[in-house]
């Protein structure tokens, strides 16, 4: 195996004393079925290889291993889905957060990739963020929602792009993975949702074939664009803060100390 300087798992005390790191990547994932042509460990591999895209233009960044599993309890209608409860995840986000702290790293930006951890990770950074005035805290819940608002309109074909394993997410594993993807077994269902309302739904009520969207509309060029914009973004972002102090409080607050 390389070492990679990026990723913590691969460095030693000596690595950390040498070059110690300011700020770290947390990526959330699942492990879950994506229909028949996405792996399991989708989120986890798209949020894990997207962080260290956006640490290696970073300056003294790094990225925590991935967390595999999350809340996945509405997909378990299909194989293979380990799930872990709310309480399990806000408190091994909670508990990740906290030892971050403890070793002195006081900036966190939590890069998610499955749409069951969004309400731990509020929970979580919450608690640690009220518990540590000075911890700074980002996240990225959703890069599937931000990344459309960052292409033309016309970019995808179906939906937007969006969808459990749609055109969008089947997109972005053809270029990060294509090894592990196969869309000759593609296939998904556009549901049918209310406007302006938040379905509580279960995943079977949406599709019989584990997937949602068009995955049939997803091509590495898209995938491929999809992550220059998505980093980019997110490494302009991440950039400012650093240029700020990670001091985003308003004006008139900052002035009065």
């Amino acid at each position: 195996m390389k070492k990679n300087p990026l990723e913590i798992q691969h460095l030693t005390a000596a690595d950390f004393r040498q070059s110690p790191f300011e700020k770290v990547i947390l990526p959330l994932g699942s492990l879950e079925s994506h229909g028949g042509h996405l792996p399991f460990g989708t989120d986890a591999l798209t949020a894990y290889l997207v962080a260290l895209d956006i640490a290696a233009r970073l300056p003294k960044t790094a990225v925590l291993p991935p967390l595999n599993y999350g809340v996945s309890e509405h997909y378990r209608d299909f194989s293979f889905t380990v799930s872990v409860q709310f309480e399990t995840q806000i408190a091994f986000i909670r508990d990740i957060l906290e030892s971050v702290y403890r070793e002195g790293i006081r900036k966190v930006f939590i890069m998610n990739g499955h749409d069951g951890n969004i309400a731990s990770i509020e929970v979580a950074s919450r608690s640690a963020k009220v518990a540590h005035p000075d911890f700074k805290i980002v996240s990225l819940d959703a890069w599937w929602m931000m990344v459309g608002e960052l292409l033309p309109k016309d970019f995808f074909a179906v939906w937007n792009g969006l969808g459990h394993g749609g055109e969008g997410e089947t997109s972005i594993c053809l270029e990060l993975f294509p090894e592990l993807c196969d869309v000759s077994k593609a296939a998904g269902v556009v549901p049918r949702l209310p406007r302006h309302l938040d379905v509580k739904w279960l995943f079977k009520e949406l599709t019989h074939t584990g997937t949602t969207g068009d995955p049939t509309q997803g091509t590495r060029e898209k995938g491929r664009k999809m992550r220059e914009v998505l980093v980019e973004a997110m490494v302009k972002a991440l950039a400012e803060l650093d240029r700020n102090g990670w001091d985003y409080r308003s004006p008139e607050v900052a002035r009065q100390g």
